[in-house]
């Protein structure tokens, strides 16, 4: 909402309580993206101190645009963002009133801002006095909001500036941004990018290993840097702006990545009692970083709660709404962890652990990202054993994503080629089960078919790697209810976030064991949850305040050193199950 004084019949109380009853000598207000002075309704020149009364109007900002990102658009933007635009137009200075320039700006900012310390950084003192002066003391002052404080860093004159930041997804593989209006929320450019990591390993685990190196850590902070600069680069390009001229950033992303990101100590995150150095950071600056943004412009990252439970899964956490549900329901995150959430908005427990790279298609030898020419729907006739499949953007295939590996390992389980422990099934006489020399595989694309002239493989390796990684998926979740004593046929609804959540099918991933036999209604896809609570974040400060009141809600169930969870783990290491009335929709073929 945007809050606006305006002349009308005399309301004293909104007087006393916007401005303490104090006499005021400049008129000053919340400014509208694109509106002038002469289109805002304002008596121009007129100081509200010779105004006859004050009342409060609101006006709905449009909501958040961001291509199907969120889940919820009840966040609608509210002129709290990270950074602000104020409107300033106050008395010059005078042999009456002799104010010195920065004091005479600060006091009129604190009339808007209220009565939250307003900071001014001694590196950007000169030039916030000297602006103020040059712009005959009227134009836009900028105002980063930290929190518990505000701070002040640049005063802009002329016409209304350039009002844009980034959000951004810090994934392990890929990097996701959004270049975003402040003023209402639209979504002004879309990229992403590889991780520059990835040589240094495909996992956090590989990284944190690499960062214990002789100046391994250094290596991976700057990798990070470049990879960021990079992507901002690109959006700028995009947006028509330069990249200087970005004003916030929002950065949401696992404790290891947001840990490199900081150059902060990663090594405890995977040691007894894995302790991250910290989960809530105070906002620092662009310049503090070496981004190239706004020396200026504020960083806000997401807080976590653990050593595997990151912003990510906060942001999850608020752009599904989850922390606001009345009934209890389930988040799950895949991507290269399993990150899961069980509660409402009067609890809230959680627990992480490695589940993800199978299932990105970061295991199978054939195995890619969601890309160009990967198969990412497969089919098999149980009765003729046909098969058939789809590519990302029809493509030939060139290999195989997560959601491909998942239809293909359940629909070799109901054409009884593979058995219940996931193993090949030589007798069952499948045309395209064939031996590579080295083990059993089965011939997903012809060499006619596939880009390259190889053919699309997919082996016991693979499927091995697969098992692992569905069993984990479930033994999580399992784990987690059972530790708040809630049936999953207790929970209203299970949001699937990330990847794993856009382009599987739930059904799929029932048969396979990973995900519990319930209604596929029961099941919400809610896309990029990290990117989209990242873009909450940079436009609400509701949802920044929501993200520090929830790490101290919620409890962190650590699975590394969970009895249960490893019992659980062996018994879900068979399609469905091994206990096969937990999955009563499934088919259950014996051994053979």
């Amino acid at each position: 909402m945007l809050f606006v004084l305006r002349n009308s019949n005399p309301a004293r109380e909104y007087r006393k309580k916007i401005w303490g009853g104090r006499k005021k000598s400049s008129t000053i207000r919340l400014f509208n993206p694109g509106e002038s002075w002469s289109s805002s309704g304002f008596d121009d020149g007129v100081p509200l101190s010779h105004s006859p009364g004050y009342s409060l109007r609101t006006y709905p900002y449009p909501p958040i645009y961001s291509k199907g990102n969120l889940v919820n658009n009840d966040f609608a933007h509210s002129a709290t963002s990270l950074t602000r635009w104020l409107k300033i137009r106050a008395t010059p200075p005078s042999l009456q009133d002799n104010t010195a320039d920065l004091d005479r700006l600060r006091r009129a900012v604190v009339e808007v801002v209220g009565n939250r310390p307003l900071l001014i950084p001694f590196n950007r003192t000169a030039k916030v006095a000297l602006r103020f002066r040059r712009a005959g003391f009227t134009g836009f002052a900028v105002i980063n909001d930290l929190g518990t404080t505000f701070e002040l860093v640049d005063f802009v004159g002329g016409n209304a500036p350039v009002r844009v930041g980034v959000a951004l997804d810090l994934g392990t593989t890929h990097l996701e941004a959004t270049l975003i209006d402040l003023g209402d929320g639209r979504q002004l450019a879309h990229a992403n990018r590889e991780n520059g990591q990835i040589p240094f390993g495909a996992d956090v685990l590989s990284r944190v290993h690499r960062a214990d190196e002789p100046g391994g850590a250094a290596v991976l902070h700057q990798e990070v840097i470049l990879s960021i600069n990079g992507l901002i680069a690109t959006l700028a390009k995009d947006g028509g702006i330069s990249a200087g001229e970005i004003r916030a950033l929002s950065v949401s992303g696992n404790p290891v990545m947001t840990h490199f990101l900081l150059a902060l100590e990663t090594a405890q995150l995977i040691r007894e009692p894995y302790i991250p150095s910290a989960n809530l950071i105070d906002p620092c600056h662009g310049a503090d970083l070496g981004l190239v943004i706004h020396p200026s412009a504020p960083v806000w990252i997401m807080p976590g709660v653990g050593s595997y439970f990151g912003g990510d899964l906060i942001s999850g956490i608020i752009a599904s709404g989850l922390h606001q549900e009345e009934q209890v329901c389930m988040l799950i995150d895949v991507g290269t962890n399993a990150e899961v959430v069980v509660g409402c908005r009067d609890w809230l427990i959680a627990c992480a652990g490695a589940a993800g790279p199978a299932l990105e298609g970061g295991v199978a030898r054939m195995g890619m990202r969601a890309g160009a020419g990967a198969i990412e729907h497969v089919e098999i006739e149980p009765g003729s054993g046909e098969i058939s499949y789809t590519t990302i953007h029809s493509e030939k295939p060139r290999g195989i994503c997560g959601s491909g590996i998942i239809d293909l390992v359940a629909a070799l389980y109901l054409a009884r080629i593979i058995d219940i422990r996931g193993k090949f099934r030589p007798a069952c006489g499948h045309p395209r089960l064939l031996s590579t020399g080295e083990d059993l595989a089965f011939m997903v694309a012809t060499p006619e078919e596939a880009a390259d002239g190889r053919p699309v493989l997919f082996g016991q390796i693979d499927l091995d790697a697969v098992m692992r990684s569905k069993a984990a998926m479930y033994s999580i979740l399992t784990t987690l209810v059972n530790q708040v004593g809630v049936a999953f046929g207790d929970l209203h609804k299970i949001y699937v976030a990330g990847a794993f959540g856009r382009h599987i099918s739930p059904r799929q991933a029932i048969v396979l064991g990973m995900l519990p036999d319930l209604p596929l209604t029961t099941f919400v896809p809610v896309g990029n949850s990290s990117l989209a609570g990242a873009e909450r974040a940079l436009l609400d400060r509701g949802a920044r305040d929501a993200c520090r009141s929830i790490i101290r809600q919620i409890t962190y169930l650590e699975l590394n050193v969970n009895q249960e969870f490893m019992i659980r783990f062996s018994g879900s290491r068979f399609i469905p199950h091994t206990d096969h009335t937990l999955f009563p929709s499934v088919p259950f073929y014996n051994q053979d």
